[in-house]
């Protein structure tokens, strides 16, 4: 009878380890979920120009594979994004002049996990990109 309770003791503790032990941290979990959003709304508002795999478009759509580019320009990406773009960029040596159409549309948090996927897809790895760095970096936009 207390060998039986030691056994089922034992298994509950170690049940209730791995279940701790197999838990992602709430950061974790934001992230997939800002990833997992950023995709689609990828697929929906911006692959038909940057192409499924963000190489872009020859001379005329910028690549999303450029890691310096999307880390250099990180605070302003929200407001491309928001506002589109109509201004010379280089990007991986290359020059592009392309106008870029806005998505004024798009709340704050969709445009956080666009920037989420694409700056953790296409070779780049920057992490979370939150509605809460999206809002502030709104505020800063200067609209055209």
């Amino acid at each position: 009878m207390i060998r039986n309770r030691i056994i089922c003791i034992l298994l509950l503790t170690i049940s209730s380890w791995a279940v701790i032990g197999s838990c992602q941290s709430e950061t974790d979990l934001n992230y997939a979920r800002y990833y997992t959003n950023g995709k689609q709304l990828y697929d929906t508002y911006c692959q038909n120009c940057h192409g499924a795999d963000g190489n872009g478009l020859q001379q005329l759509i910028p690549p999303l594979s450029d890691t310096l580019f999307l880390r250099k320009n990180r605070d302003r990406l929200a407001c491309i994004i928001k506002n589109g773009m109509d201004e010379k960029i280089m990007v991986n040596g290359k020059e592009y002049n392309a106008l870029m159409p806005p998505n004024p549309q798009l709340p704050d948090i969709d445009i956080a996990a666009i920037i989420t996927y694409i700056t953790n897809s296409f070779g780049n790895k920057q992490g979370l990109y939150d509605q809460t760095e999206a809002t502030q970096a709104l505020k800063k936009c200067e609209i055209p």
